[in-house]
């Protein structure tokens, strides 16, 4: 098992160590004021676990940058620095629409330590803090707002980027709140009855469920749920009122780009939005909260990769006595195609406009594209595969795109941005009537960045974890693939990447991770959105899927990556 940042010895530690090392490595800059309200200076971790295990969260000194010379490109001392460029990446936000008759959160339990063995197919269906995920962006939002320049090279953030699952389930309500949120102004992330939370996590004596968390308790003659029962979850009066409230959403101040992600083009991230059918039970008024009895985990998910909306259909018809209720209908809720979601970063204004998508993006409804800063090319791919199932990969016509441009890209530095990991796009599903090209996976598409030396770096999410990782070319040098946590599981945070000329022949990418500005354990409440934010970490830090620490280890966070540099 690796270590997690939820171990608080073993944290500081580990922070004490490295802040050490950091200092004695040649090239590394550091600034007290650039640093401040970075994980630098101060980060969180769990602190001694309570009843159930359920552990606070608390503050703790922050992590100092370490280098990684992974590609074989030594750190020379004495290097005169040149900051090229500053910029956040925010991935995997997730806003969620928990409220919709669409959310599958019954399949939760199917992976639940008890009373049935996990099977590590449905854990991202359901956490208790979900209805939470707009506070934790705004949350993000404010704390970049702060920070506002590059912790090492003091450069004033350019511009954010979001790798992908902005959204959770592809449906328009959650694809405006994201968009909303990002850009400033009031927002409130709410759907379907206007005066009261109508979902999993209330306290219906009709259809309340023991595998879900019910922040305001049991229903008179009801026992505790087992996320209180079992895992210390709290009792949080008020929680579901104060989640759907408006609140003032502050708004990057630096420019931001979109990319898309399988949860932002498919429904709950692995099934064709397409389907007519599905589109219908979004937009309905019947929402499945327990799944039937005796429900084998393999046959469920073969049903539901095979035919998703006819298994919905016969389960919401009372089949196998499957608890349903009854909530009110949202228009607001219908599922997008990729080209309606591309049209939303236009109508709904900010800068730039349309986030990165194109008029060709627009018109042809595809999603990637590229823009240049400087001397630095930033080329955003689209790997969502839209015939469905998570994973992705590329069709023909955009790779062809993409080697053409990285072709014409050699009087520049090149990062590339998508949703996906390479090792995450292994899928070469093609729809039966549809396009018959085969689908380029991970591997070639990895070979083809490493064929061209002016790609330095491939950044994306998708995994939920902070992960960098080397990927080096056969006559030397390489790039890196830098892998960032999500907004939505444990810890919760972004990251800021720096790029410096080292005027010898090299560049080095700094990345530094953000943490939201939502308190600690001993200041999260209710009161507002921050307050909110901070709830939603202590939640996330005590899921009881334990897939859900995204942490990585030190090396995949505050780092120096050294490589060529493709312009000398």
């Amino acid at each position: 098992m690796e270590i997690s940042r939820r171990d608080l010895i073993r944290k500081t530690i580990a922070a004490g160590g490295l802040a050490a090392a950091a200092t004695a490595l040649p090239g590394v800059l550091r600034s007290a004021a650039s640093a401040q309200g970075s994980t630098v200076q101060q980060t969180f971790a769990t602190g001694a676990p309570g009843p159930g295990g359920y552990r606070p969260v608390i503050s703790v000194t922050g992590e100092a940058h370490t280098v990684r010379p992974g590609l074989g490109v030594a750190a020379a001392p004495g290097r005169a620095r040149q900051g090229m460029i500053a910029f956040v990446q925010l991935s995997d936000i997730h806003i969620v629409d928990a409220q919709s008759p669409l959310r599958l959160e019954w399949t939760d339990r199917l992976d639940d330590p008890s009373p049935l063995p996990g099977v590590g197919l449905f854990t991202s269906s359901y956490r208790a803090h979900e209805m939470l995920a707009g506070q934790v962006s705004d949350s993000m939002v404010r704390a970049i707002n702060r920070i506002a320049t590059g912790p090492v090279t003091g450069k004033p953030l350019a511009l954010a980027i979001q790798t992908g699952d902005n959204s959770d389930n592809s449906q328009l309500n959650e694809v405006r709140w994201n968009i909303g949120i990002l850009n400033g102004g009031t927002v409130r992330v709410d759907s379907g009855n206007p005066n009261k939370w109508e979902g999993v996590a209330d306290s219906n004596p009709a259809t309340y469920d023991l595998g879900y968390w019910h922040p305001h308790g049991s229903p008179a003659g009801k026992p505790a749920d087992r996320p209180r029962a079992e895992h210390g979850f709290p009792v949080v009066p008020g929680l579901l009122d104060a989640a759907r409230r408006s609140f003032a959403a502050e708004g990057l101040d630096i420019p931001w780009y979109s990319v898309f992600g399988n949860h932002d083009g498919l429904v709950q991230g692995n099934f064709p939005t397409s389907t007519l059918q599905l589109n219908l039970l979004a937009l309905g008024s019947l929402k499945i909260i327990s799944p039937p009895l005796g429900l084998h985990p393999a046959q469920l998910l073969d049903d539901l990769m095979t035919n998703p909306a006819a298994l919905l259909t016969n389960l919401l018809g009372g089949a196998l006595n499957t608890v349903v209720r009854v909530v009110q209908p949202d228009l607001n809720r219908r599922l997008l195609t990729r080209k309606q979601v591309v049209e939303q970063h236009f109508a709904m204004g900010g800068q730039p406009f349309g986030h990165g998508f194109t008029t060709t993006n627009r018109q042809k409804g595809t999603a990637y594209y590229h823009f240049d800063k400087g001397d630095v090319r930033f080329v955003a791919m689209d790997t969502v595969n839209p015939n469905g199932y998570a994973d992705g990969s590329l069709d023909q016509t955009q790779f062809a795109w993409l080697t053409n441009l990285l072709d014409q890209s050699t009087d520049k530095v090149v990062m590339v941005f998508s949703h996906h990991t390479s090792d995450t796009m292994g899928n070469p599903l093609i729809a039966t009537g549809g396009n018959l090209e085969p689908r380029v996976t991970g591997g070639a598409v990895l070979d083809a960045l490493l064929a061209r030396p002016q790609v330095v770096a491939w950044i994306n999410g998708h995994t939920h974890r902070n992960k960098i990782t080397p990927r080096t070319r056969p006559g030397g040098g390489g790039l890196w693939e830098i892998t960032t946590a999500s907004h939505i599981d444990w810890p919760q945070q972004a990251r800021i990447i720096e790029l410096a000329d080292n005027a010898d022949g090299t560049l080095s990418i700094f990345t530094t991770m953000v943490d939201h500005s939502g308190p600690a354990s001993t200041g999260a409440g209710t009161a507002n959105a921050q307050q909110l934010a901070g709830l939603a970490r202590e939640l996330a830090a005590n899921d009881w899927h334990e897939h859900s620490d995204g942490s990585g280890a030190p090396e995949d966070r505050n780092v120096e990556l050294l490589v060529p540099n493709p312009l000398s």
